[in-house]
């Protein structure tokens, strides 16, 4: 499959928030945000909505270019932001001016490549790092030596987040879904009260019984503090039955699909207008929506 080159899209064309179908002559619903918000808040008890989240935004100049295309088209809800990268800083001042939603991108795991990173803080991730990437089941394992590496790469990034974005982060999620390690969970590491991305869902048979319910287990810890999409699943693989049911979901529930533009299949999937063809009826979100009502159940105002 040849590589798309990420384009932008002119101005003018924003307001339009459709995505063309190409070969049809229907278009992806973009709901308003009266609508987001007022299903949100749980007016009606059975409204759904479906949030595509593109991470890696401002990790370098291309991955950056590739998601803001999807914004525009309005194939991308919202952006998940990676501080300390290359491109960090000049994204922070596009979402900024476009007024994309952009939460942290929590990065445990992959070097941060800015020029402004301080030696603590480079040490520190690569301390994590080679734990995290050991091996297959190093995230479910506390590591008492590496506390206070943890929360230094922890509250770093997020006052970078704040630095660059002008406020606090409303929802994060990790690179490489890393901010589920258990270190981070049992530290309570992230700010209460906001947006945490849960652990990605599977249809029947998927997965075995044990990981399921360790799965469980994460996300229950998680809703004790935090708000949580009803479901989480990840673009690939893009197989049209697999997708329509999950846009299904979304009839009836919060879903976000997590994407990542910077892949040449992923790009095309969104640019040319599939996942409108597939989602038909079901609105894709302006910009993240979470349940309201978890927060309620939890006595919060």
């Amino acid at each position: 499959m040849s590589i798309i080159r990420p384009w932008t899209e002119p101005a003018g064309r924003i307001r339009t928030l459709s995505v063309s179908l190409g070969t049809g002559s229907a278009s992806a619903s973009v709901a308003t945000a009266d609508s987001v918000f007022r299903r949100a808040s749980g007016d009606d008890a059975h409204a759904g909505f479906l949030v595509v989240n593109a991470d890696d935004w401002g990790r370098n100049r291309s991955t950056t270019a590739a998601i803001l295309n999807c914004t525009l088209r309005g194939a991308a809800s919202s952006v998940s932001a990676m501080v300390f990268m290359e491109d960090s800083e000049r994204a922070a001042v596009i979402a900024q001016e476009r007024e994309i939603d952009a939460g942290l991108h929590l990065n445990l795991t992959t070097s941060f490549s800015a020029s402004r990173c301080n030696a603590k803080l480079v040490k520190y991730q690569e301390e994590l790092a080679r734990h995290l990437l050991r091996g297959r089941f190093a995230q479910t394992v506390f590591h008492p030596g590496l506390i206070r590496s943890f929360e230094y790469v922890v509250r770093t990034q997020l006052d970078e987040f704040r630095r660059l974005y002008q406020k606090d982060p409303d929802r994060v999620d990790g690179h490489h879904h890393m901010h589920l390690c258990v270190n981070v969970l049992l530290g309570g590491l992230l700010p209460s009260g906001i947006v945490v991305r849960r652990n990605c869902s599977f249809m029947r048979g998927e997965k075995s019984y044990a990981n399921i319910l360790y799965r469980q287990a994460v996300d229950f810890f998680l809703e004790r503090k935090h708000l949580l999409a009803d479901y989480f699943f990840e673009l690939p693989p893009i197989e049209p039955r697999r997708l329509q049911r999950i846009f299904g979901l979304a009839r009836r529930h919060v879903v976000e699909l997590e994407t990542h533009p910077a892949n040449p299949e992923e790009y095309k999937f969104l640019m040319e207008g599939e996942i409108g063809r597939l989602a038909g009826d079901i609105a894709i979100a302006p910009h993240f929506v979470a349940p309201q009502r978890g927060l309620e159940r939890r006595g919060h105002s």
